[in-house]
C-alpha cells in the first residue's frame, strides 16, 4: 500500500503586510535654501558656458587692446594748470595745443565749432599766434608722429582728426608729437 504523507498544516490566520512608516511629507524649503540651490545650478551652467566659449573661440586671433583708449581717469581740465612747457618752441606749441583741446574741447569737420571747441590744426593755429612758420613746423611734426603710429596711409592732420569720433586719440597724438618735437630739438 502506498504510503501517504500527511499534508502540512496551513496556517489559516489572515496575514497582514508588514507595516512601514509612511514617508513624511516634504518640508518646504526656505527662500535662502532655494536661492542657494539656484546659485549652485547657475554656477555650474556658467562654468560649462565658459568652457564652451573658450573652446569655440580658441582659434580666433585677437589683437592686443591699447589700454590708453579704454582706461580713463576723471579729468577736470579747466581746474588743471597747464603742464610745464617744453624748452623747445615747436614742442611747447604742440603742448599748448594739447592743453587747449583738453580744456576747450575737441571737434571735427571744422577748425572751430560753434561752442569754441577746436580740431588739432585749429588748436595749433590759435597757439601759434600768427607765426605761420611755427604752425607749419608743428603740423609737420604732428603728421610725422601720426604716421609713425598709424602708418603712411594718413594723408593730412585734418583728415586724421576728422576720422575719429572722439578726441581721445587726437589728444594723445598731440602729446606724443610734443615729445617728438622736444626730442628733435624743435
Amino acid at each position: 500500500m502506498p504510503q501517504t504523507h500527511p499534508a502540512p498544516a496551513i496556517d489559516q490566520t489572515p496575514r497582514t503586510a508588514p507595516t512601514t512608516a509612511a514617508p513624511a511629507p516634504p518640508t518646504e524649503l526656505s527662500l535662502e535654501e532655494r536661492l542657494a540651490f539656484i546659485n549652485a545650478a547657475m554656477s555650474v551652467r556658467l562654468d560649462e558656458a565658459k568652457v564652451a566659449y573658450e573652446v569655440n573661440t580658441a582659434h580666433i586671433e585677437t589683437e592686443p587692446v591699447d589700454l590708453t583708449d579704454i582706461v580713463t581717469v576723471p579729468l577736470t581740465p579747466t581746474l588743471q594748470p597747464p603742464p610745464e612747457s617744453y624748452p623747445t618752441p615747436v614742442a611747447a606749441l604742440l603742448q599748448r595745443a594739447h592743453h587747449r583741446l583738453l580744456t576747450g574741447g575737441w571737434c571735427k569737420d571744422a577748425l572751430v565749432d560753434t561752442d569754441g571747441a577746436r580740431c588739432m590744426l585749429g588748436a595749433i593755429r590759435i597757439e601759434a599766434r600768427g607765426d605761420s612758420g611755427m604752425e607749419a613746423a608743428a603740423a609737420a611734426v604732428l603728421l610725422d608722429a601720426i604716421r609713425r603710429k598709424f602708418g603712411d596711409d594718413v594723408d593730412s592732420v585734418p583728415g586724421f582728426n576728422d576720422a575719429h569720433g572722439t578726441g581721445r586719440v587726437p589728444l594723445r597724438m598731440l602729446g606724443q608729437a610734443a615729445g617728438l618735437a622736444d626730442t628733435r630739438g624743435l
